[in-house]
């Protein structure tokens, strides 16, 4: 079993109250849905900040290089895989 640290999180009543009331229908804890839900929410933002970065680098390579496609050429490739042709993708130019 992994390490696990507690930690002191400061819900609202509100919240807590809604919390509470879930993890009782779900038949569930409190404390489940919340590690749950913490653990959902990294994920997420773990792929979110990973597609972020992807794009800076490509952004980065687009200024120091110039090659791209156009959005027609984009759009055609990606029309021709969705008609289930197996075709490479376009060439970058500048």
């Amino acid at each position: 079993m992994p390490a696990t640290h507690p930690v002191a999180v400061k819900l609202d009543a509100d919240v807590h109250a809604r919390m509470r009331q879930l993890a009782k229908a779900q038949h569930r804890t409190p404390h489940y849905l919340m590690r749950e839900a913490i653990a959902q929410y990294v994920e997420r933002e773990e792929k979110r900040e990973a597609f972020r970065q992807e794009a800076v680098e490509a952004w980065s390579a687009y200024q120091a290089t110039g090659l791209h496609v156009t959005q027609a050429e984009a759009d055609d490739w990606l029309a021709q895989l969705e008609a289930g042709q197996d075709v490479e993708p376009p060439e970058c130019h500048t």
